[in-house]
């Protein structure tokens, strides 16, 4: 698959599990705990190379275009504190499907498809991707709270391709297959999370995060910044994330980027 091919792809990401809350004014014995429902619509890039050796597609997605093609999905977050130790746990877990029809934006071993041929394209993508990290709350003020984080990410993404290729020329006439590529990485990774306040009273707040790692990927990183509102249930926040992969070399999945807007709400217990 070539340049520009446009495939659908929703995948929900950790928002309330990225900025930690505020501790009440309580027992260094006592347990805090807050859950996270939330919605992350990216724009999405990579690189994916097939088995049967073909050159892979480079997917441009905007987030406008990947709802209709959702056909089911999870994603939630789940953090628990007690003193100033910690720890998270985020699954997403997302099904998703697109086609393209009379597209020329396919290669066969590298190669582009010659004049006068085009090929209808079929993409389905499941992909989960778990976070498991613990915390240690590092800076406690009236206008910032700030945590370390170290843990493990792993993603699993499970793609198939259906193609037909039609028109006239020497490949042009009832070529057509199903090819599939999938991996599994598990990466470690450190990072800083945290919420700043301009003003000790308010209730509003940046959430900020930025983490980086490597394992079975060659590197993966993510960075979030954004704004929220404290209410007395627990906050509600939108920010804006991008999580990059660069994987190895003898991967299918080559470059993977995700990349927008998050709207979540977390509920303290």
């Amino acid at each position: 698959m070539g340049r520009n091919l446009r495939y659908w792809l929703v995948l929900l990401a950790a928002l309330g599990g990225l900025a930690p809350a505020p501790r009440a004014q309580a027992s260094e014995d006592r347990w805090e705990s807050a859950a996270t429902l939330y919605l992350w619509l990216p724009g999405i890039g990579g690189r994916t190379q097939f088995p049967s050796g073909a050159g892979g597609p480079t997917i441009n997605v905007n987030a406008k275009d990947v709802l209709s093609k959702l056909d089911m999905a999870f994603m939630g977050t789940v953090e628990s504190r007690r003193g100033r130790l910690g720890g998270l746990v985020d699954w997403v877990y997302s099904d998703l499907g697109g086609d393209e029809s009379r597209t020329r934006d396919l290669t066969i071993a590298g190669v582009p498809l010659p004049v006068g041929v085009t090929a209808d394209v079929g993409l389905q993508v499941k992909t989960n991707v778990l976070t498991i990290a613990g915390t240690y709350l590092a800076i406690e003020s009236p206008t910032n709270v700030t945590a370390l984080v170290g843990g493990v990410r792993m993603l699993k993404s499970d793609q198939t391709l259906r193609w037909s290729i039609g028109g006239t020329g020497p490949i042009g006439v009832g070529q057509s297959g199903v090819t599939e590529a999938g991996m599994t990485n598990w990466d470690a990774i450190v990072g800083v999370r945290g919420r700043a306040r301009v003003d000790a009273g308010s209730r509003w707040f940046l959430p900020y995060y930025v983490d980086i790692g490597t394992g079975a990927s060659r590197q993966t990183w993510q960075a979030v910044l954004g704004v929220g509102y404290t209410f007395d249930f627990g906050d509600v926040g939108l920010v804006w994330r991008y999580l990059d992969y660069t994987f190895k070399p003898s991967e299918p999945l080559q470059t993977l980027t995700f990349n927008g807007l998050a709207l979540g709400a977390a509920f303290r217990f």
